[in-house]
């Protein structure tokens, strides 16, 4: 299978993992291997690169497209969430730098079967690892409308949350909702007229709260983050794509809060609590696409690169 994927930030990432060619790397989003070709590249034969992810054909693609490579290459068929158990059952006890894309990848989206575009009809599925049962028709047709109303407003961002879960659930009792079309119909006949006529795509906001949800997607970067951190060797480095602000929010905090772990009250003159700073911020403002990336890939517009070093 074609595994399409242009990777985001490509550049910036490979210069800000600071890669030593004996050094052990983790993409945790392997994906196409766009990324993960990049670092092999400057890895020799005592390197290493530890690529996983939840999708057997990505798996696939990037075990032809990293062959030839001189390095030691380990592919995971796992969820990054899983680092430190991985990492165990590898036996490897440090690291030198983790990347993570937490983007949905060109081909995910491109293959209407998955069920993660609102511009292809398709199942209702948006599972990132096809083994998972639970899937996006799951959410649709059997949360409440609360339930509902959570995901879009809290996952989606989506100011129509409360109407389009109450549409949802009013469709659903004539008969259940299955395709991805059914869904952006729906959510279309939620919102008023006047309110679909500027901005992104209508469903946008809902169907990005949905595949979150399905995936848990949010619940697992801040512990990856202290995994990594705990593996990592000095001056190891963590470099993390967000696309929507409440990534990009919880990477930040979890940075900033390894930088600065002190949890004694601010009235305290002097720190008691006595933990130690793990990690130095190096982007103090997120790394954004340049102007060349957002014309030739547009899916890159809202990326957002956070690194941080291990001290």
């Amino acid at each position: 299978m074609n595994f399409q994927h242009i990777s985001v930030l490509l550049n910036e990432c490979i210069d800000n993992l600071n890669i030593k060619p004996d050094g052990v790397y983790i993409d945790g989003t392997l994906g196409g291997a766009g990324h993960s070709y990049e670092i092999v590249k400057r890895l020799n034969h005592n390197g290493t690169l530890i690529g996983i992810d939840q999708d057997e054909n990505a798996l696939n693609a990037a075990s032809e497209k990293l062959k030839d490579s001189q390095c030691n290459i380990k592919l995971v068929h796992d969820n990054f969430k899983n680092l430190e158990k991985i990492l165990n059952d590898l036996g490897i006890n440090e690291i030198d730098g983790l990347l993570l894309d937490l983007g949905v990848s060109s081909h995910q989206l491109d293959e209407a079967q998955r069920g993660f575009s609102y511009m292809q009809d398709g199942p209702l599925d948006m599972r990132m690892n096809r083994e998972q049962d639970f899937t996006a028709k799951d959410i649709v047709n059997e949360y409440s409308k609360e339930e509902i109303y959570r995901v879009l407003c809290e996952y989606g961002e989506e100011k129509w949350a409360k109407r389009i879960a109450e549409f949802i659930v009013e469709y659903r009792q004539k008969k259940e909702i299955q395709t991805t079309y059914e869904l952006v119909d729906i959510i279309k006949k939620a919102i008023p007229k006047g309110a679909r006529r500027d901005g992104p795509h209508p469903a946008k906001r809902s169907f990005q709260g949905i595949r979150i949800e399905v995936n848990s997607e949010l619940s697992i970067i801040d512990k990856t983050i202290k995994t990594a951190t705990k593996f990592l060797r000095p001056s190891g480095r963590i470099c993390i794509i967000t696309f929507h602000s409440l990534e990009d929010r919880i990477v930040k905090n979890t940075y900033r809060y390894l930088q600065n772990p002190c949890e004694c009250p601010k009235e305290f003159p002097v720190c008691q609590c006595n933990k130690v700073r793990q990690l130095k911020v190096i982007t103090r403002k997120p790394i954004l696409p340049s102007k060349e990336e957002l014309e030739v890939n547009h899916r890159s517009r809202s990326a957002k690169l956070r690194v941080a070093e291990k001290v």
